[in-house]
């Protein structure tokens, strides 16, 4: 989660081909041996061309179970932007990145993104 200064939150115009159109955090899969941390810049620079943010921190863990007998984790990694802008760098799965206030969300959003976002059952803040 990517965050400017005065609190609003980066999402993405999400129109990757097979899945309806969403909002969503910029975000991907922890690959091996790789921390919650790292792979939130990794992703981030990758997604948004942004490489100048603030140091990384987890703030929330969502357990998802899918009813497959699968347990999925979603950690919510949040970043300040030091500076530059964010690009879209993936145009087969972005359209634009706009910055929203907390209490002014886009709709839909992102499953993923939704659980991070609203808390509810399995949501679980770090302090």
């Amino acid at each position: 989660m990517l965050t400017a200064p005065d609190g609003r939150i980066l999402l993405g115009e999400r129109v990757k081909a097979g899945e309806p159109p969403s909002w969503c955090l910029p975000g991907g899969a922890v690959e091996p041996g790789e921390s919650f941390e790292a792979a939130a810049a990794r992703e981030l620079r990758e997604e948004t061309g942004v490489s100048d943010a603030g140091p990384p921190r987890v703030t929330a863990v969502v357990l998802d179970h899918p009813g497959d007998g699968a347990v999925r984790v979603t950690a919510a990694v949040t970043m300040e932007l030091r500076s530059g802008e964010p690009a879209v760098t993936e145009p087969h799965v972005f359209r634009s990145w706009r910055w929203f206030s907390p209490g002014a969300l886009p709709s839909p959003l992102f499953p993923a993104t939704a659980r991070v976002l609203a808390p509810g059952e399995g949501h679980y803040r770090v302090r």
